[in-house]
């Protein structure tokens, strides 16, 4: 099995940054995609952004220019630093990865639990 654990979110002003980092930990062969969707109360999970194992990376529109994704492939983590952060920010943010347990295996899906980030206007 594979686990990803989330750390990071809070509460923070308009303006504001955070950080936001997710280490998956198990049964892990390799990694494709690795990144970070997020839902809003009432709406639907949306992908904010996304890293590739070979570091090639995409943004959400809304979120391109504040936001920055990385990953260490060595240490299976990924992480979001996310500046001048505004109120339509506000969401739990989730982070997913792309999984190969064993060589020549589908990649599976895995999601972390999620973690809050609030910005106040």
């Amino acid at each position: 099995q594979v686990q990803l654990v989330e750390s990071g979110g809070d509460l923070v002003q308009a303006g504001g940054s955070l950080r936001l980092s997710c280490a998956a930990s198990g049964v892990i062969f390799s990694i494709n995609s690795m990144g970070w969707y997020r839902q809003a109360p009432g709406k639907q999970r949306d992908l904010v952004a996304g890293i590739t194992a070979a570091g090639t990376t995409r943004y959400e529109d809304s979120v391109k220019g504040r936001f920055t994704i990385s990953r260490d492939n060595a240490k299976n983590t990924v992480s979001l630093q996310m500046n001048s952060l505004k109120p339509e920010d506000t969401a739990v943010y989730y982070c997913y990865a792309y999984v190969v347990e064993t060589s020549g295996r589908i990649p599976g899906r895995y999601w972390g639990q999620g973690t809050q980030v609030t910005v106040s206007s």
